[in-house]
């Protein structure tokens, strides 16, 4: 296997949140050299306050997940080089996806949503995610997740003071189309086929993604590839947690190592 010589990283958002959640990581990273870009999702670019505001937004409740793949394609063809890819949540899912099809030369899921194929049937992933899907509700307007679902979803463990403070800086509306993509073909892997090395992080206090979900997703990789697994005490706030720079040490070691 070619070694990994990339030094650019696109980082991809999640849902629910705004991609101010890598403002951290794309200092560190730059700091080590790299070049990054953590593009928003369509019709998510702003100030999280403001996107509150706009709650309907009809905008950005048209934008499916076809779209969001082509933004982060089109971003990807700007650069000098093929990235390394790192999401976190919908956006580890979308890591995934944009890898297998070639769009990165490796990538590193962080807590992801589980492409087509693997089904989440656990009951913490149901409760934090089915209102998002919005099955007995119209995609015509956007969703925006209550703070006691993301004291349950993402901030699970920390303070009163910690979940407030992290849902006024990051929540953002969220189109259902795309959330609803992840039941699509368009979130579909080949867990056969060759690709970049892909590192699979999960966390044992994740509510939103259980930690079982995202070992299911690893062990259905079956390629002569590099696919690596890893499990840690951190909930879906992994981002955001004091311990992040640990992780980012950690995905930085892995990145050298291959």
């Amino acid at each position: 296997m070619e070694k990994i010589k990339s030094k650019t990283i696109v980082f991809i958002t999640g849902a629910y949140v705004s991609n101010r959640c890598w403002d951290d990581w794309n200092r560190y990273f730059q700091r080590q050299g790299y070049t990054t870009v953590a593009p928003s999702w369509p019709q998510k670019e702003g100030d999280p306050a403001a996107l509150r505001g706009r709650q309907p937004n009809m905008a950005l409740a048209a934008v499916d997940l076809p779209q969001v793949l082509d933004s982060y394609i089109s971003a990807i063809k700007k650069l000098p080089e093929k990235p390394i890819l790192i999401g976190h949540s919908f956006g580890g899912m979308i890591t995934q996806v944009l890898l297998n099809k070639g769009y990165g030369v490796a990538g590193v899921a962080i807590h992801a949503v589980p492409p087509k194929g693997v089904f989440p049937y656990e009951i913490n992933f149901l409760k934090s995610n089915t209102a998002a899907l919005g099955f007995f509700s119209t995609v015509n307007t956007t969703y925006l997740m209550p703070f006691k679902t993301w004291q349950f979803a993402f901030t699970n463990g920390m303070s009163l003071a910690e979940q407030q403070t992290s849902y006024e800086q990051l929540t953002i509306p969220e189109s259902r189309r795309a959330i609803r993509g992840a039941l699509s073909n368009e979130a579909k892997v080949d867990f056969k086929k060759p690709q970049g090395p892909l590192l699979i992080l999960a966390g044992s206090e994740d509510q939103c993604i259980p930690p079982g979900l995202c070992e299911r997703v690893y062990a259905r990789y079956n390629n002569s590839s590099v696919v690596d697994f890893k499990l840690k005490k951190r909930n879906h706030y992994v981002l955001g947690l004091p311990t992040w720079k640990e992780d980012a040490d950690e995905i930085l070691q892995w990145i050298t190592q291959h």
